[in-house]
């Protein structure tokens, strides 16, 4: 039903027959690195959070980051408080390992970290465990109909760029 979701929305724009599917899992930032012969940072992994109100809203950083509690409490004036497994599905529609911020159960703030524009394109899930989309940063944006760009990620690597476009996808 997930990665149906996705393709529906996807559809929109012309993208649906772009969604890559594995055999094996993708479902671990590792995982998807290797199912798609990519390095780790060009996964744009979505994370699931509660706001003040205990509102759902979703950050995509890349695969490479964490979150820096400092700049997140900056950013959403809140201590960064995950969901758990089963609001993550009751929220988006989406089991952990398969979220994105495409075809959500609800219609959830979606922010992606800057982390992410060091790359000309990156990897999102597309709603299960065993898929992803090749998008540029601005196609995300759009797709994912983002609130805004923020930094609330740490220990990601600056150097690296688009010297990493040289790695493949294996379809």
């Amino acid at each position: 039903m997930s990665l149906q979701s996705v393709r529906e929305h996807l559809s929109k724009f012309n993208r649906e027959q772009d969604i890559l599917e594995y055999e094996q899992s993708s479902a671990t930032v590792e995982q998807a690195a290797i199912a798609l012969n990519v390095i780790p940072a060009r996964i744009a992994k979505t994370l699931s959070f509660k706001d003040k109100e205990e509102n759902a809203f979703l950050v995509v950083t890349a695969g490479d980051a964490k979150v820096d509690n400092r700049k997140f409490r900056d950013q959403f004036q809140v201590k960064a408080k995950m969901l758990n497994a089963d609001e993550v599905v009751e929220q988006t529609g989406h089991v952990i390992g398969g979220v994105c911020p495409f075809g959500l159960a609800n219609d959830l703030p979606v922010y992606l970290d800057c982390s992410l524009k060091r790359f000309t394109t990156v990897f999102p899930a597309c709603g299960s465990i065993n898929s992803a989309i090749e998008l540029t940063f601005d196609e995300l944006y759009e797709y994912s109909d983002a609130v805004s760009w923020v930094d609330v990620s740490k220990d990601w690597d600056e150097q690296l760029n688009d010297s990493s476009q040289f790695d493949t996808v294996s379809k």
